[in-house]
């Protein structure tokens, strides 16, 4: 230990994360020390790393962390993320910043304060490339003056902020690729719930949990678009057919539109969907570049549409990973098997179902049979706590017709998945 140099030794904290520890392993001798001083640039302070910062008073925790900040001199990485703790100063924390944002590359920020630390203006036309807000509010953006010229990823977590706001903050990062809106409080001045974004560098969005009327996003190079737990009634994505990943999970929307180009779509992945199956169809029919393609516990707006594979088979020539979902209503498959094409390139292939019957293995065996090529089989299903005698039955004759139908794919690697 005494031939690594210094810099290594700063690197090895670095690696640790975590206060407690990174401060303990300082104390090893002298020479650590100094590279938790000198070469110490990544540290983080959770709540839920150690059980006696719950237990100690504010103005105690405010001092540690200040007694660990205020000893190095390199930080590009911080890490505070004090849940249950209750408020601190806001002087104390705006010392920690201010002492941090020259080298600062990276930071996580999520402590209750009074009164409300403005991130923005601390950190604003500084080199951070990444920042990660929780629970806390942004009024008042100035773009002119809160410039990010180096952020690349920002993520606002349960933030209270206005549609406005956002849209001017989105405007100030000026090489933003990256972000992330989980459950955001979106105040708006009038009475529909609209939000405008547009970036021309952004690449990729994320975004849970928000209601709103109106959601038109901007993005010429936009390359994976996710929703999930969200309630729309319009959504908008206005680009250059730059899309690649196009995601949506338990969203309810009326009218979602991501633009008449989408050659370049390479994932599809939808799930506890409503849709009209034709009008979605021809939004993606086009893009024969997917290769992989999940349709999930979808609901169909006309209870007689229904997803051949034969459509799959020929608009998608490169598929290989394919997921569907059994459910049959009424005598009628969701994912029916009209057709004779086969998915040659599929070689991963999901199914799964959340009610179960005697035609399911019957399902599975015709899958089978349209990929030629496949090497993975996975087998998703829903089992109940409590099952009859009649539902037990069915689920072990299931089973025996499984391992009836894999000794006749003895290539296939297969695995069960149950919930």
């Amino acid at each position: 230990m005494d031939d690594l140099p210094v810099e290594v030794v700063g690197n090895i904290l670095s690696m640790l994360g975590a206060a407690r520890d990174v401060v303990i392993a300082s104390a090893t001798c002298c020479k650590w020390r100094d590279a938790y001083r000198k070469h110490l640039h990544t540290i983080s302070f959770n709540s839920n790393d150690w059980p006696v910062y719950h237990e100690l008073k504010p103005s105690r925790l405010e001092i540690l962390i200040t007694q660990a900040i205020f000893q190095t001199t390199g930080l590009k990485s911080l890490s505070i993320l004090m849940d249950d703790v209750d408020e601190f100063s806001a002087s104390t924390v705006m010392a920690w910043l201010m002492y941090t944002r020259g080298k600062l590359r990276h930071l996580t920020y999520n402590v209750r304060t009074s009164p409300n630390v403005n991130i923005l203006e601390i950190c604003g036309r500084q080199k951070l490339e990444m920042l990660v807000l929780a629970h806390n509010s942004i009024s008042g953006v100035e773009p002119n003056f809160q410039r990010f010229p180096c952020l690349k990823s920002l993520s606002l977590r349960y933030v209270s902020i206005s549609a406005l706001d956002l849209s001017l903050l989105l405007t100030a990062c000026l090489n933003i690729e990256t972000l992330e809106l989980v459950s955001p409080e979106i105040a708006m001045s009038d009475a529909q719930v609209m939000v405008e974004l547009s970036s021309p560098t952004l690449k990729s969005i994320y975004v849970e949990a928000i209601s709103l009327d109106k959601f038109i996003l901007e993005a010429d190079n936009i390359e994976c678009l996710h929703l999930k737990d969200c309630a729309l009634e319009v959504f908008e994505l206005v680009g250059k057919g730059t899309l690649k990943h196009f995601k949506i999970d338990d969203v309810s929307v009326l009218h979602i539109d991501i633009g008449e180009t989408v050659d370049d779509l390479e994932i599809v992945d939808i799930s506890n969907f409503t849709l009209m199956w034709p009008k979605f169809y021809q939004m993606i029919s086009r893009s024969s570049k997917i290769r992989k393609l999940r349709l999930w516990d979808m609901v169909f707006d006309e209870e007689d549409e229904i997803v051949d594979l034969e459509t799959i088979a020929v608009c998608f020539p490169q598929l290989s990973h394919l997921s569907l979902s059994y459910d049959l209503r009424d005598g009628v498959l969701q994912y029916g098997l009209q057709g004779s094409s086969s998915l040659v390139n599929v070689t991963v292939l999901k199914l799964g179902w959340s009610v179960i019957n005697d035609l399911f293995s019957h399902w599975v065996e015709a899958l089978l049979g349209r990929c030629p090529n496949l090497k993975k089989l996975v087998i998703h299903g829903v089992v109940s706590e409590a099952k009859t005698h009649a539902e037990c039955q069915m689920l072990a004759n299931f089973t025996s017709s499984m391992v009836q139908l894999m000794r006749k794919y003895m290539n296939v690697e297969v695995r069960f998945e149950y919930e």
